[in-house]
């Protein structure tokens, strides 16, 4: 049985240059979330897209394992900060997610910096997003911040 399932569903409605779709997720968190083709390859305005969304995904899931490896470690973050980049490029003619670069930043008491760099790289192993893109490039730059 699975740990969990989660769905989402995009209505699209005309041409891909100039159609326009909409995102409803299943929790009720998403709803209506509009998305073009634009706001994917130019300018956001507003609108989110696939990459966005992606990226949402790898952030949070990230910091969720990272403060699970810290709280194996009894190193418990007073703040974890992860952003995350996801780059759509062209591959063989054909769009292609091909990477996520994270940038970790902690607050973490009791901790040095060579803790918290193998507590990243633990969590590295253990997001299952990041075994998501396994295909994709994914980079880590981490920083243990000063209390």
């Amino acid at each position: 049985m699975a740990i969990a399932e989660r769905t989402a569903e995009t209505t699209w409605e005309g041409a891909l240059a100039r159609g326009r779709g909409t995102i409803d997720g299943g929790s009720g968190a998403i709803e209506g979330m509009p998305v073009t083709w634009a706001s994917r390859t130019e300018r956001p305005d507003g609108l989110t897209s696939p990459e966005e969304l992606a990226a949402s995904a790898h952030s949070s899931c990230f910091a969720m394992a990272l403060a699970l490896r810290l709280g194996e470690h009894k190193a418990v973050p007073e703040r974890l900060t992860v952003a995350a980049t996801v780059t759509l490029d062209e591959v063989g003619g054909v769009p292609t997610i091909v990477s996520s670069a994270l940038r970790v930043r902690g607050r973490v008491p009791d901790l040095d910096a060579d803790g918290f760099r193998k507590a990243v790289d633990e969590a590295a192993g253990l997001c299952p997003v990041s075994r998501l893109f396994a295909g994709a490039k994914i980079t880590v730059d981490a920083e243990l911040e000063s209390k």
